[in-house]
């Protein structure tokens, strides 16, 4: 088996309408088994690399290959495909379309022609892995962003997908929010799913990611783990990406012997925090 599971060859998107490609020969491999994550400014080709990914849109240009073999864009295919490679959008809005919790988490396994037995099964098992069963029969409109966001990764996770891809997931949560998303997330990793974030949350990618993208105007321009891509400062800064904090503060620690005063430490300090 490969080790990638998905791969772009020289890729190219533009929207309808548009002249500038979102995605612009692009050549990415996203490796199996680790929780990845995609930064980039707002339309730098995040949310558009995702929408290939999962078939949604189509290339003008390049190929895509899922565990080495090329998408297929017809009916069938795009289904199966939907079925392996999961994606939760941003907003959980333009995802949540049932009524109820239940029913919304059941919709994907309808649409693909489960028996009742297996739904009912199945969406017994993911409600209970997502902690859900008190809101069961909540309607939707009821829920909380957090519990939205919750539900619409659950409708996506009773497919049980190879490939999971996430839209800025933590976009307008609390800290308590984010603790149970990255408490679930280490949930599904450990089940067997690969995982694909798009997200600003330069903190959350340090502290979660194994490997780590950097795209700008639909190209990839830098990858590696979060410690290789944030050790190049200057690079990342002239994008205007900035690191994270606790990247900083580790680098300080390790040139701690160039600093002779205490004051001198402190004001490094304090000029990193500013």
């Amino acid at each position: 088996m490969s080790e990638w599971l998905l791969q772009f060859k020289d890729v190219f998107y533009t929207y309808p309408g548009t002249t500038n490609p979102a995605i612009a020969r692009l050549n990415l491999n996203i490796p199996q088994g680790k929780n990845c994550a995609v930064i980039g400014h707002n339309g730098c080709g995040k949310t558009t690399l995702f929408l290939l990914a999962n078939g949604l849109y189509k290339p003008n240009k390049g190929n895509i290959q899922w565990q080495g073999k090329h998408l297929k864009y017809d009916h069938k295919s795009l289904i199966k495909l939907r079925q392996e490679v999961g994606l939760v959008f941003q907003n959980p809005e333009q995802q949540l379309i049932a009524t109820t919790v239940e029913e919304d988490i059941s919709y994907g396994l309808c649409n693909i022609g489960c028996s009742e037995t297996i739904i009912e099964e199945k969406v017994t098992e993911i409600l209970t892995s997502f902690e859900l069963n008190s809101i069961a029969n909540r309607p939707i409109y009821q829920l909380s962003l957090g519990q939205k966001k919750l539900v619409s990764l659950a409708g996506v996770m009773v497919l049980k997908p190879t490939l999971l891809l996430l839209d800025e997931p933590t976009a307008y949560l609390d800290p308590l929010h984010s603790r149970q998303l990255a408490e679930t997330l280490t949930k599904i990793k450990d089940q067997g799913t690969t995982i694909v974030m798009a997200t600003h949350d330069l903190e959350w990618v340090y502290n979660w990611a194994d490997w780590l993208f950097v795209l700008r105007e639909g190209k990839l321009i830098l990858e590696g783990t979060p410690q290789e891509v944030f050790s190049q400062t200057e690079l990342l800064e002239n994008l205007k990406l900035g690191v994270p904090l606790v990247h900083k503060l580790l680098s300080l620690v390790e040139k701690i012997d160039q600093f002779t005063t205490i004051d001198q430490l402190k004001n490094n300090i304090l000029k990193m925090l500013k």
